[in-house]
């Protein structure tokens, strides 16, 4: 190999990004020139990958945890061809509608594996994706057939260690071995407000140590070789993660920028710029020009992808052939619209006609899928038995076990969602997560990604509003729901009974794009008539007004839909015509055309009023300025869960008299 074209061909990711940022007058450019050797290594010689098919299922995924480093990404993502990401595309950084945004977007550029924006995200899901591998190869691989086989590598930077996030997906990584999981440490020393010494002392590697990873080191970040030595010491240790920590310079080949703080998020400057070709030796002027040596240094090696691919293709024939029974399943595993048959399933949409918690029930709906869906996979931050979501039958997952079905994810609320973000990216799998609906708080940011991303993750979250209970107001949910319904992207489903847990999970494993938050009782609820499929609408006339046109539209969600029925019939009885709507997510409903919408809210009738325990501040548009709102907009109480109802006014007779004294 030649030396000086390897080493030309790193600079043109250093030149590249430079451009860019520079030419976009915004951005990260000393993440890229420092790290530039270790990206090339990675993507040079020792990733298997295949830019004329970016979603082969067996190549090695690499994710930039460190996110504002993105023109590195898309220097790499152009110089080997990945989806004719083109100059102009370069040129274009940071601009309205390119495919060269800020941060990398998963969906938006082809060969951008996750959408990483808050630091350390990226960690928790290379974690996913690594468990992903691990259990598909346990379920699927046969000797002399490694269908899966890849590695997973994450470069993080000092501000994504730092982020409490990298500490849970970590010990979870360390905890289930798992061992195609390489971590890649771009040890600068610097982070924006100057050393990280002010606030980042520990021995990084000590505690990757006590996690359970293999620990090595490469003290010149500028030496290719040395970083694939380590590499392949990683590749070799079978039973441990790997974490590599870099000794790199922030902004090297930049005299008045190396290694300094002013390095990392400003573009450098004309004059620096022109140093930094200089330093380099650099021999073209012109910006985003880059020698044709180097574009066919990096065509040839796109082709050894190729060729890497074709040798899988062969031996996955031959696999078929063996095995046409595995091939078969596994093909099912990788169909996203296999679930939409149970809508015409009479027995999946059977009422047990039993008062239940919806936890429970939804919990009797999951394990009633998990033979029909073999590749729904899930867990509990050591909620299982509480959010009702354990796999009855199926082994755990685990360093010995890695073809189990229920994860234990421990107490690590956001690290869980990371992680199954990343098990949704690696693709073939579904899955669900699960937690007290309080701690949805700890999920956030990653259920945020979740709907950037479009990853339609199901998230199981019980124990919803006052009805907790004695546990008082830390662990009773008031203004989750609304923070939830916020999110562009994401339906918030809180189901009222049987058939609309049923609905709901179905709505759930029908969205492709979609993720879906269920929102479950701790306490048993009524079983209740009229309700069904027209849940999967979000909203729909449970009751129809006893006169021709309704005096009161009653909106309600959840537990309250029993309350807003009994409130109806007291005052139907003082001559009130009251249509009641259950309105089990308001996303789905918002989703429906105008004319259904106004035919289960007929604008002609103002008086409006809605019942469910939590904000306000969801119900606006659809009950108005002057509607009546039973709702909790303080914090609740320790107490048990029927007092608690009493004392804020969730009872049909608090209900009728508030609604009597506001609008009639």
């Amino acid at each position: 190999m030649n030396e000086q074209l390897e080493k030309t061909a790193v600079n043109a990711i250093r030149i590249l990004s430079a451009d860019m940022v520079q030419k976009a007058n915004s951005g990260h450019p000393g993440l890229p020139l420092g790290a530039a050797p270790i990206a090339y290594e990675v993507w040079a010689h020792q990733m298997k990958h295949n830019p004329e098919n970016p979603n082969w299922m067996n190549r090695d995924r690499f994710i930039l945890s460190a996110g504002h480093g993105s023109s590195m990404l898309y220097s790499l993502l152009h110089l080997f061809g990945y989806g004719d990401l083109g100059i102009e595309d370069l040129k274009n950084f940071r601009q309205l509608d390119s495919l060269t945004p800020g941060h990398p977007e998963y969906r938006h550029t082809i060969g951008v594996e996750a959408t990483t924006g808050p630091l350390g995200a990226g960690l928790g899901m290379a974690v996913g994706m690594a468990l992903a591998e691990k259990h598909l190869a346990a379920r699927f691989n046969r000797e002399g057939y490694p269908v899966f086989d890849h590695y997973t590598f994450v470069l993080c930077g000092d501000g994504c260690l730092m982020e409490g996030i990298s500490s849970e997906v970590m010990s979870f990584a360390g905890t289930n071995q798992l061992d195609k999981l390489i971590v890649l440490y771009d040890s600068n020393s610097i982070t924006i407000e100057g050393s990280t010494d002010i606030a980042f002392t520990e021995n990084v590697g000590k505690r990757f140590e006590a996690f359970g990873f293999q620990v090595l080191s490469v003290e010149d970040g500028n030496d290719p070789k040395a970083i694939g030595r380590a590499i392949e010491q990683a590749k070799a240790e079978k039973g441990k993660p790997s974490f590599i920590e870099i000794k790199t310079k922030i902004g090297f080949g930049v005299p008045e920028k190396e290694g300094k703080a002013c390095a990392h998020g400003e573009p450098l400057g004309v004059e620096n710029v022109k140093a930094l070709r200089e330093s380099l030796d650099w021999p073209l002027a012109e910006a985003f020009a880059v020698p044709d040596a180097v574009y066919e240094h990096y065509h040839a090696l796109a082709r050894q992808g190729a060729g890497k691919e074709y040798f899988w293709k062969q031996m996955f024939e031959e696999y078929g052939e063996k095995y046409p029974e595995l091939k078969a399943k596994l093909e099912a595993y990788y169909d996203e619209n296999s679930p939409i048959s149970l809508l015409d399933e009479e027995g999946f949409w059977e009422r047990s006609g039993k008062a239940e918690a919806t936890r429970s029930i939804s919990g009797k709906v999951l394990n009633e899928l998990k033979d029909r869906l073999p590749n729904l996979i899930g867990g509990s931050a050591d909620l299982g038995p509480s959010n009702k979501t354990v796999l009855s039958g199926e082994t755990d997952f685990s360093a010995m076990c890695p073809q189990g079905r229920n994860i234990h994810y421990g107490v690590r609320e956001l690290g869980m969602t990371a992680i199954a973000n990343g098990i949704l990216l690696h693709g073939g799998l579904r899955t669900y997560a699960a937690t007290f609906f309080v701690f949805v708080d700890y999920m956030k940011p990653m259920l945020r990604l979740s709907s950037l991303m479009g990853l339609p993750l199901i998230s199981v979250l019980t124990h919803d509003s006052i009805g907790v209970g004695e546990d008082g107001p830390t662990h009773e949910p008031v203004e989750q729901l609304t923070m939830l319904r916020a999110l562009p992207n994401m339906h918030v489903f809180r189901p009222a009974d049987e058939m609309e847990t049923r609905a709901a999970w179905y709505s759930a494993l029908t969205s492709l794009k979609t993720p879906t938050c269920l929102i479950l009782s701790r306490q048993n609820l009524p079983v209740l008539e009229n309700t069904g499929k027209d849940a999967l609408r979000g909203g729909y006339i449970l009751k129809k007004e006893a006169s021709e046109k309704a005096d009161l539209l009653l909106l309600a969600t959840g537990s309250e839909v029993s309350v807003a029925l009994d409130a109806a019939s007291i005052l139907e009885q003082e001559g009130v015509s009251v249509r009641v709507v259950s309105m089990p997510c308001l996303d789905l409903f918002e989703e429906q055309d105008q004319d259904y919408q106004e035919f289960v809210l007929p604008p002609s009738v103002a008086n409006r009023a809605v019942i469910e325990a939590g904000s306000s501040m969801s119900w606006g548009k659809y009950v108005g300025v002057n509607g009546c709102y039973i709702t909790m907009d303080g914090f609740g109480a320790s107490a048990p869960a029927a007092q608690l109802f009493e004392k804020y006014g969730f009872t049909a007779k608090a209900a009728a008299d508030r609604i009597r004294e506001k609008l009639l």
